[in-house]
């Protein structure tokens, strides 16, 4: 049996690689409050959800949607698909404690009753998945959840679970165990294969006095401690291939639930998160998500959602458009607002490439082969270099990743050496990516850089600016705008004489 809730037509795996780059992704990006949020303190959650996102650039556009189906059915029915997350999880708990108090077993004997145990402790479990398709089937829209729960009716029908109790119970041997054997060289037992027990039920008349087949019967002595043994050995014999058999169907079922769990684990994260931001007010909408190649990229109040969550408040939210450019340039003032968009952009990018819903009113956007990111970092003493040849050292290593349709954001990237050095190296990076079809956004105060781009009037560059209002307050939203020769003289001017700057 297979789940498939997170693709078609194969498995989710756990130990797929993420990509090289993501730490850098984490850390620039603050993933770890999203991730956090998903798993509440689960820390299988909280991998799962990691393996999700960091491992969606892979994902085509069909596998998007599938999952969105999926996850608009669990938004609809939360209470349902956490239950059947608990019936996995229980699966998966049920076994390991039952392999703990038997962790010893090492004869066929054991290894069979352990078996028994917990295939009939998984037995009832698929009975109470087979109850809840019963009960839910009908509710549920998506591809992926509709068949699901048709392979569970269909696999696990009652017949089924007859045959397999039927069999539990023979297997106990509560009357004992019938085996035939051969003589082989030496007088020795050989070809032992285990039989099943012809006996008909009896009446006691018929058990006392009815006539009975000749046998031999050979009785140990309660202290034969060497005959018993050798009883054992002889029984362990007979039922070494069932017990084999036997574990080997306990170990196909859990398989399966511990499949189940993985893959609803991230379903689950969602839930988490959807009811987090349910609580702060903030919207959420499924994306559309268009082809690799494309130049779609448009959004209403777009917002950081790691920023909500620490704050646990709603946040401000922008609106663009962004069709057709291969450079997005933004600039303004610090603390206006252009990091955080910054990271909504590459988290929107993330969560609907794995599948998710995103953190705006509406968001549509093409698909990218890799999502890099390039922000400074604070020089410490781990530096082997300079701080501008670390700057470059992590460039050098991005492109040696990157591939056609990537996506790199920059967070006032090349700083660290003066305004013109840093803007020229800016200028002939960012020139040679988008030649390369490489999608930029790029944060930066070097306004040389910014306005000689703006200088070559190029259609296929935006230039965003963090926006200020007549009072000349920050309102934390970016508009469309050419750089500035200074974002941060009216700071200055309220700094020093403590009141507002004059506007002209």
């Amino acid at each position: 049996m297979k789940a498939f809730l997170m693709f078609k037509d194969r498995d989710f795996d756990l130990q797929t690689e993420i990509p090289a780059h993501a730490s850098a992704l984490i850390q620039d990006l603050e993933l770890g409050t999203l991730l956090g949020a998903m798993a509440q303190g689960d820390e299988f959650l909280f991998e799962v959800s990691k393996k999700a996102l960091l491992s969606g650039l892979e994902n085509d556009v069909e596998t998007i949607l599938y999952r969105q189906g999926i996850l608009t059915d669990c938004l609809k029915h939360p209470s349902v698909i956490r239950e059947l997350y608990d019936v996995a999880l229980g699966a998966i708990t049920g076994e390991k404690k039952a392999y703990f108090l038997s962790y010893l077993a090492k004869y066929p004997g054991s290894i069979l009753s352990r078996s028994i145990e917990v295939l009939g402790m998984f037995v009832t479990l698929l009975e109470r998945l087979r109850e809840i398709a019963d009960e839910h089937m009908d509710v549920f829209e998506s591809e992926g959840l509709k068949r699901f729960f048709a392979m569970v009716q269909t696999e696990l029908d009652r017949p089924y679970f007859a045959r397999v109790r039927s069999h539990l119970r023979e297997l106990k041997f509560e009357h004992g165990v019938l085996v035939s054997a051969q003589l082989g060289k030496g007088n020795k037992g050989t070809r032992y294969i285990l039989r099943r027990s012809q006996e008909k039920r009896q009446s006691w008349i018929d058990r006392i006095f009815g006539k009975k087949p000749p046998v031999y019967i050979l009785n140990i002595p309660p202290r034969d401690e060497s005959g018993a043994r050798a009883l054992s050995e002889l029984r362990d014999r007979a039922i070494n291939l069932v017990a084999n058999a036997l574990a080997q169907s306990a170990d196909h079922i859990l398989s399966f639930f511990t499949l189940l769990r993985t893959e609803l684990a991230f379903y689950v994260g969602c839930l988490n998160l959807h009811d987090q931001l349910d609580q702060i007010g903030e919207p959420s909408c499924f994306p559309v998500p268009m082809a690799v190649g494309g130049r779609r990229h448009a959004f209403e109040e777009l917002y950081d959602i790691g920023l909500a969550l620490s704050l646990k408040q709603k946040v401000v939210g922008n609106d663009g458009n962004i069709d057709d450019k291969d450079l997005v340039i933004i600039t303004g003032a610090n603390q206006g607002g252009k990091s955080t968009f910054l990271r909504s952009v590459g988290l929107a990018q993330l969560m609907m490439q794995c599948g998710m819903f995103v953190p705006a009113k509406s968001f549509v956007c093409h698909l990218c082969d890799g999502l890099f990111t390039h922000f400074k970092r604070e020089e410490d003493v781990t530096m082997k270099s300079g701080k501008l040849d670390e700057e470059l050292s992590r460039m050098s290593e991005i492109v040696d990743k990157l591939r056609p349709h990537s996506m790199v954001l920059f967070n006032e990237s090349f700083a660290a050496t003066n305004e013109r050095e840093g803007s020229e190296i800016a200028e002939q990076i960012v020139s040679a990516l988008t030649e390369k079809g490489i999608k930029v956004f790029f944060v930066t105060h070097l306004y040389e850089f910014a306005h000689r781009f703006a200088g070559k009037k190029m259609k296929n560059v935006l230039f965003l600016r963090a926006e200020r209002d007549r009072e000349g307050k920050r309102t934390f939203r970016l508009v469309e705008g050419e750089p500035l020769p200074t974002s941060y003289g009216q700071d200055l001017y309220n700094t020093i004489f403590g009141i507002p700057a004059c506007s002209t």
